[in-house]
């Protein structure tokens, strides 16, 4: 029975962990265990980031159903992750909707608009609200935990890298792995043999 896997992973182009990812999303392409990755970067293109008016909060919604209908999350850590902080200038979770806006995704240049955001009651206790001041990669760090999904920590990199823990993952530092190894031939791999047993297979 195959899976599906969420990956939560830095993607910007000059620093980031894209590399990870496309490893993983080669996996992925195994007949053998059928595992369907979805990665951030492929929600962020998707259809919600597509529609004029898309919004920070609309993203995390996103994330949230991801989330919810993987059995497992993979974070990705780099060097850069800790520091990240898209996604975390809602001012709305202290200010009325008349006093709050902000920019449409990727839309910089259009300037901003009024919070579309009515209410910020949170009707879902199996979410984390989307009103909050939590970067992406933190949002969908606190959702995996809500919702209780499997968690999977890697560090792209050959070794640990504790000084690259974000805080907000405080407590899980036991079970981050780095991502790569070297192989007989001393090359650059990533560890297959971790990620198949972590997923159970």
């Amino acid at each position: 029975m195959g899976k599906r896997v969420y990956i939560s992973a830095d993607y910007a182009w000059d620093s980031g962990d894209r590399d990870v990812a496309e490893v993983l999303q080669k996996w992925g392409q195994d007949n053998i265990h059928r595992v369907d990755f979805v990665d951030m970067s492929q929600v962020n293109s998707g259809s919600v980031a597509s529609a004029p008016d898309c919004r920070p909060c609309d993203l995390k919604e996103e994330f949230n159903r991801q989330i919810n209908a993987s059995s497992a999350v993979i974070f990705v850590i780099g060097d850069k992750t800790a520091g990240r902080t898209a996604g975390s200038t809602c001012s709305r979770i202290i200010k009325s909707q008349y006093e709050c806006s902000c920019t449409p995704y990727k839309q910089n240049t259009n300037g901003t608009r009024m919070c579309k955001v009515y209410s910020t009651y949170n009707t879902n206790v199996n979410n984390v609200s989307v009103i909050n001041s939590y970067s992406y990669l933190r949002h969908e760090f606190e959702q995996a935990k809500k919702a209780r999904r499997k968690i999977i920590i890697v560090y792209n990199s050959l070794r640990c890298e504790l000084g690259w823990f974000p805080s907000y993952m405080k407590g899980y530092e036991n079970i981050a792995h780095p991502f790569w190894k070297r192989n007989y031939n001393g090359e650059k791999v990533g560890d297959y043999d971790f990620i198949k047993r972590e997923l159970g297979f």
